[in-house]
């Protein structure tokens, strides 16, 4: 059975499309939607974890990665 693990998705417009990434590997993708920047970062994550070295892995993990919003005086 394969092993799966969860990750953040950070999707953002930029734009005309959107940007997706995952800060625990510090990996990126971009799409026209949002289900296709979504969908595009998974793949970059599977092609990632099918490729890279295990060494390279743990060099790029970042851990826990918290997600959170602040308020800060603008004026």
């Amino acid at each position: 059975m394969e092993r799966t693990q969860r990750f953040t998705a950070i999707i953002e417009r930029e734009d005309n499309g959107f940007v997706s990434m995952c800060p625990e590997l510090d990996i990126a993708s971009q799409g026209a939607s949002i289900e296709e920047a979504k969908a595009n970062l998974l793949e970059a994550l599977t092609l990632f974890f099918e490729t890279a070295d295990p060494s390279e892995v743990q060099r790029r993990y970042h851990g826990e990665v918290m997600v959170t919003q602040v308020e800060v005086p603008i004026g």
